[in-house]
This record gives structure tokens, sequence and C-alpha cells, in this order.
């Protein structure tokens, strides 16, 4: 058994959760997700809990089991609290700002600005001139916004001047050896 699936996941007040056959659908006060269900995954609504079961033994349905329930737990969250992920810009004259709703211009060291227009359902702000902050209620969607601006100048090894994640540890590497 999945030691993370077979876990039953509590329903937090204020959420409704509809059950589809092949998906379910979070409601909260921040908005609405679905969360498709895999092949071979049932889920069942007991006491204001969500119980999740597989209808056989095979390896792929075993890997769905916990994949669904943490997939659930996320959108639960995700309706409630919403997730956010602060990124940090490095280097001399990189800064980054906000142009118009929810557009962001970021100098980073090109010949020109680069302007980034992030999807439907994605809050930028910046608090700072080095500091973005992307937010949402689809942990997925959050994380791979995240990462395509930070894609657009990735820290590098040797001064570290990049966008990094908060937190996110740097190996540096030596420069050259001086010339005798």
């Amino acid at each position: 058994m999945s030691r993370i699936g077979k876990k039953p996941l509590p329903i937090p007040a204020g959420i409704h959760v509809e059950l589809r056959p092949d998906s379910l659908v979070v409601r909260g006060p921040k908005g609405e997700l679905c969360v498709p269900l895999p092949a071979g995954i049932q889920c069942q609504l007991k006491d204001g809990t969500l119980v999740f079961t597989r209808s056989s033994e095979e390896k792929k349905v075993k890997a769905a089991h916990g994949l669904a329930r943490a997939l659930t737990a996320a959108a639960l969250q995700g309706v409630t609290q919403g997730f956010t992920r602060t990124l940090q810009i490095e280097g001399i004259g990189y800064r980054a700002e906000l142009r118009g709703q929810n557009r962001l211009l970021l100098t980073v060291g090109y010949s020109h600005p680069v302007l980034f227009i992030p999807p439907d359902g994605i809050t930028l702000t910046v608090p700072a001139p080095n500091t973005i902050h992307v937010s949402g209620i689809d942990k997925q969607l959050v994380g791979e916004v995240a990462a395509r601006i930070r894609a657009i100048r990735p820290p590098e090894p040797y001064k570290g001047k990049g966008i990094r994640y908060e937190g996110e540890y740097i190996r540096r590497k030596a420069g050259k050896a001086a010339g005798r």
C-alpha cells in the first residue's frame, strides 16, 4: 500500500469538493481547481475526508496512488492559502519592475530589457527591485512560471549573477589563475 496514498485527506472548512468519474473539482475562497484522477484510482468522500483507493496492484496504479492524494492535497492548500515562490536578482544593474497590469520588465545584462507576461491565474509582485514574488492557487503553475523567469538569466557560477530562487545555494567556481 502506498504510504502517502492510504492516508485520509481531511477537507478544511469552507472548501467544497465535487467528485467526478475521472477528476475532482475543489472550490475554495481563492478559486477553483480541477484535479485529474489517474486510471485505476478511485476517491470517496467519508465523514469530511477524502479516501483514495486503487483498483489493482499493478506497478503503474501503485505509483499513481500517492500521486493522486498529493495533487489533491496541493489543490486543497492552493484554494485556501495559495502558493508563493520568491526569486532574487543578483548583479550590478540587474533589476525587475512591473509594467502595467501584471507585466514584468527585467533588466538582467542583455542589450535589451526582457518583458515577461505570466499566464492567467498567476500574480507577480515586485516589493524591491531585486525581488520577485510569483503567487497563485495552482502549485505546479506557480513553480513552472518561477522556473521560466529564472531561465531568462540563470545564476552563473563565477560571480553568482542572475536570477535565483530565495535560499538557493549556487556552487561557486574559482576564476582563472593569475598569470606569472
